[in-house]
């Protein structure tokens, strides 16, 4: 291995960034000439081409993304350790790279990391918004705030707060349609629906006392988006029923601009956890935080949700009992 390979490990990482090798370089304190003779040499030592190469723009290959993951790990590594030996592991400092869904990112968590900046004013954030679940080990998250637990055993899940998903619609859109009254009900009904990298989300789980009904959506039928911010948008303009978390509506619904529906029916519950590496070192800005979004969380939950946080007690007991 070159005996600089850190730096120019640096110096890809901030022409990524930046989009241009030769502001790297300079920020690096390098020239332009000495950039690019270094990013060749990476380039002929790796046998890839990181870097598309234009006149007017700087664009990273397949190849390049892949490395570019595991270069910002390691010097986020590195410096940590730094930080941990001259700081004490005690300060809170440095970028924390967040996933979360686009609903919650945009309504709460863009808020609660401000709140959390006021108190950690040297913490820096990249914030990714999906609603697919991440994949962590491959990609640079340190931290991913989901809507259930993870089916990758490798990660950790620490639960957040209760959640429930409801079916819900506007008053317009059930004046002009009928509100179901049961499950069955539903075959009469427009929807919108979440489609993720598992594929659209459109089949729905019912149950009361010792009943039990699945209702799937025709695919064909429904208006469809991966971004979870305009199902809710299409649901408040009346374009259908969405099925939403209810962190996500809460406030809409206390509004009076959805209405919730089916009250009497349960459907699967699953609580909000946050995910991370297991066997990764986890820094005290993520600690902090992590222990932060537990307050804001059990606080928000109170205040946001009140009531609608969990399901009554006897749709409790009517998931909880197995089907005959």
């Amino acid at each position: 291995m070159a005996t600089d390979r850190l730096g120019d490990m640096a110096l890809f990482v901030e022409a990524a960034a930046l989009g241009s090798l030769s502001a790297a370089g300079r920020k690096l304190g390098l020239s332009p000439a000495a950039a690019s003779a270094r990013l060749l040499k990476l380039e002929a030592s790796l046998h890839a081409r990181l870097f598309e190469r234009t006149t007017r723009q700087l664009r990273v290959t397949d190849e390049g993304r892949l490395y570019l993951q595991h270069c910002r790990i390691a010097l986020q590594a590195i410096e940590d350790a730094e930080a941990a030996l001259q700081e004490g592991q005690n300060r809170v400092r440095g970028k924390v790279r967040i996933s979360a869904t686009s609903d919650f990112g945009r309504n709460l968590l863009y808020g609660w990391l401000d709140q959390f900046s006021a108190l950690h004013p040297e913490v820096s954030y990249a914030l990714t918004l999906s609603d697919s679940v991440s994949n962590l080990l491959q990609e640079d998250i340190d931290l991913a705030i989901r809507f259930g637990r993870p089916l990758d055993s490798t990660l950790v899940a620490r639960r957040l707060a209760p959640n429930r998903r409801v079916l819900c619609a506007s008053p317009g859109y059930l004046a002009q349609h009928g509100e179901p009254k049961t499950p069955a009900d539903l075959a009469r009904h427009r929807f919108v629906v979440l489609v993720t990298a598992a594929g659209p989300q459109n089949e729905f789980h019912f149950a009361q006392d010792a009943e039990r009904m699945t209702y799937t959506a025709p695919v064909d039928q429904v208006w469809e988006t991966n971004d979870g911010a305009l199902a809710r948008a299409w649901a408040l303009s009346g374009h259908g029923i969405a099925h939403k978390s209810i962190w996500d509506v809460a406030a809409d619904v206390r509004a009076g601009t959805l209405k919730i529906l089916l009250p009497d029916w349960s459907s699967n519950e699953a609580g909000v956890h946050a995910l991370f590496h297991g066997n990764r070192y986890m820094a005290p800005r993520v600690r902090a935080l992590l222990d932060f979004l537990l307050e804001r969380f059990a606080q928000a939950s109170d205040e946001l949700l009140g009531d609608y946080a969990y399901l009554p007690e006897r749709l409790q007991e009517d998931l909880a009992r197995p089907p005959r």
